[in-house]
Protein backbone atom coordinates (compact mmCIF):
# COMPACT_ATOMS: atom_id res chain seq x y z
CA UNK A 1 0.00 0.00 0.00
CA UNK A 2 1.57 3.47 -1.33
CA UNK A 3 1.99 6.63 1.32
CA UNK A 4 -0.88 8.08 -0.36
CA UNK A 5 -3.48 5.66 -0.12
CA UNK A 6 -5.53 6.35 2.50
CA UNK A 7 -6.38 3.39 4.66
CA UNK A 8 -9.94 2.07 4.79
CA UNK A 9 -11.36 2.88 8.41
CA UNK A 10 -12.43 -0.47 10.08
CA UNK A 11 -15.61 -0.85 12.01
CA UNK A 12 -15.68 -3.65 14.53
CA UNK A 13 -17.50 -2.53 17.33
CA UNK A 14 -20.43 -0.42 16.08
CA UNK A 15 -22.25 1.03 18.76
CA UNK A 16 -25.88 1.39 17.98
CA UNK A 17 -27.26 4.31 19.69
CA UNK A 18 -23.40 6.22 18.53
CA UNK A 19 -22.47 5.22 15.27
CA UNK A 20 -25.96 4.06 13.39
CA UNK A 21 -28.08 7.57 14.24
CA UNK A 22 -25.39 8.96 11.78
CA UNK A 23 -25.17 6.56 9.29
CA UNK A 24 -26.84 7.60 5.92
CA UNK A 25 -28.62 5.07 3.80
CA UNK A 26 -28.29 4.85 0.39
CA UNK A 27 -31.80 5.76 -1.45
CA UNK A 28 -32.28 1.63 -2.46
CA UNK A 29 -31.85 0.01 0.71
CA UNK A 30 -34.22 2.60 2.50
CA UNK A 31 -36.65 1.54 -0.33
CA UNK A 32 -35.84 -1.61 0.50
CA UNK A 33 -35.99 -1.56 4.28
CA UNK A 34 -39.36 0.12 3.78
CA UNK A 35 -40.30 -2.68 1.64
CA UNK A 36 -39.79 -5.29 4.56
CA UNK A 37 -41.40 -2.61 7.04
CA UNK A 38 -45.06 -2.51 4.66
CA UNK A 39 -45.26 -6.54 4.36
CA UNK A 40 -44.90 -7.31 8.02
CA UNK A 41 -47.63 -4.10 8.67
CA UNK A 42 -49.79 -5.86 5.97
CA UNK A 43 -49.51 -9.03 7.95
CA UNK A 44 -49.58 -7.23 11.17
CA UNK A 45 -53.08 -5.39 10.30
CA UNK A 46 -54.75 -8.98 8.42
CA UNK A 47 -56.93 -8.99 11.39
CA UNK A 48 -58.10 -5.28 10.63
CA UNK A 49 -57.96 -5.81 6.91
CA UNK A 50 -60.70 -9.34 7.10
CA UNK A 51 -62.99 -7.24 9.33
CA UNK A 52 -63.22 -4.52 7.27
CA UNK A 53 -63.73 -6.84 4.18
CA UNK A 54 -66.30 -9.13 5.98
CA UNK A 55 -68.36 -5.74 7.14
CA UNK A 56 -68.44 -4.23 4.15
CA UNK A 57 -69.39 -7.17 2.19
CA UNK A 58 -72.00 -8.85 4.61
CA UNK A 59 -75.10 -7.17 4.49
CA UNK A 60 -76.47 -3.80 4.92
CA UNK A 61 -76.77 -3.62 8.51
CA UNK A 62 -72.41 -4.81 8.44
CA UNK A 63 -71.71 -1.73 5.90
CA UNK A 64 -73.87 0.66 8.19
CA UNK A 65 -71.68 -0.58 11.00
CA UNK A 66 -68.39 -0.45 9.02
CA UNK A 67 -69.36 3.04 8.11
CA UNK A 68 -70.23 3.75 11.39
CA UNK A 69 -66.44 3.31 12.87
CA UNK A 70 -64.66 5.31 10.04
CA UNK A 71 -67.32 8.40 10.69
CA UNK A 72 -67.90 8.21 14.63
CA UNK A 73 -65.67 5.49 16.12
CA UNK A 74 -65.71 2.08 17.47
CA UNK A 75 -64.22 0.57 21.00
CA UNK A 76 -63.29 3.78 22.40
CA UNK A 77 -61.35 5.16 19.53
CA UNK A 78 -62.57 7.75 17.39
CA UNK A 79 -63.35 7.46 13.76
CA UNK A 80 -60.47 9.63 13.15
CA UNK A 81 -57.80 7.13 14.24
CA UNK A 82 -59.75 4.05 12.58
CA UNK A 83 -59.30 6.04 8.90
CA UNK A 84 -55.38 6.85 10.23
CA UNK A 85 -54.87 3.34 10.53
CA UNK A 86 -56.72 2.46 7.06
CA UNK A 87 -54.34 4.85 5.47
CA UNK A 88 -51.46 3.27 7.06
CA UNK A 89 -52.58 0.53 5.26
CA UNK A 90 -52.66 2.21 2.33
CA UNK A 91 -49.52 3.22 2.31
CA UNK A 92 -47.91 -0.30 3.25
CA UNK A 93 -49.86 -1.97 0.31
CA UNK A 94 -48.78 0.67 -2.46
CA UNK A 95 -44.96 0.66 -0.67
CA UNK A 96 -44.94 -2.96 -1.00
CA UNK A 97 -46.98 -3.31 -4.30
CA UNK A 98 -44.54 -0.69 -5.98
CA UNK A 99 -41.26 -1.57 -4.68
CA UNK A 100 -42.14 -5.53 -5.33
CA UNK A 101 -42.77 -4.60 -8.96
CA UNK A 102 -39.27 -2.85 -9.02
CA UNK A 103 -37.35 -6.01 -7.53
CA UNK A 104 -39.32 -8.13 -10.39
CA UNK A 105 -37.95 -5.68 -13.02
CA UNK A 106 -34.48 -5.77 -11.84
CA UNK A 107 -34.47 -9.68 -11.26
CA UNK A 108 -35.89 -9.77 -15.21
CA UNK A 109 -33.99 -8.07 -16.85
CA UNK A 110 -30.54 -7.91 -14.92
CA UNK A 111 -31.14 -4.16 -13.77
CA UNK A 112 -28.20 -3.74 -11.02
CA UNK A 113 -26.34 -0.31 -11.02
CA UNK A 114 -26.30 2.20 -8.78
CA UNK A 115 -27.44 4.42 -10.95
CA UNK A 116 -30.75 2.21 -11.86
CA UNK A 117 -31.14 1.22 -8.42
CA UNK A 118 -31.54 5.30 -6.79
CA UNK A 119 -33.42 6.45 -9.93
CA UNK A 120 -36.22 3.50 -9.39
CA UNK A 121 -36.29 3.67 -5.38
CA UNK A 122 -36.97 7.69 -6.14
CA UNK A 123 -39.81 6.41 -8.55
CA UNK A 124 -40.80 3.95 -5.74
CA UNK A 125 -40.77 6.32 -3.04
CA UNK A 126 -42.47 9.34 -5.02
CA UNK A 127 -45.74 7.11 -6.33
CA UNK A 128 -45.96 5.27 -3.16
CA UNK A 129 -46.30 8.24 -1.43
CA UNK A 130 -48.39 10.36 -4.14
CA UNK A 131 -50.85 8.05 -4.45
CA UNK A 132 -50.95 7.41 -0.26
CA UNK A 133 -51.71 11.14 -0.35
CA UNK A 134 -54.29 11.13 -3.05
CA UNK A 135 -56.25 8.12 -1.52
CA UNK A 136 -55.83 9.56 1.63
CA UNK A 137 -57.25 12.86 0.66
CA UNK A 138 -60.39 10.68 -0.37
CA UNK A 139 -60.35 9.19 2.79
CA UNK A 140 -61.05 11.76 4.88
CA UNK A 141 -63.52 13.28 2.51
CA UNK A 142 -60.89 16.31 0.82
CA UNK A 143 -62.91 15.94 -2.71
Amino acid sequence: MTELAKKRPEFRNINAFKDLPSYRWPLASLVSGMHRISGAIMFLLMPFIIWMFDNSVSSEISFAKFKFAFNVGMLGLPGFLWKLLALALIWAYLQHFIAGIRHLYMDVNHAVSKEFGRSSALATLVLSLGLTVVLGAKLFGLY
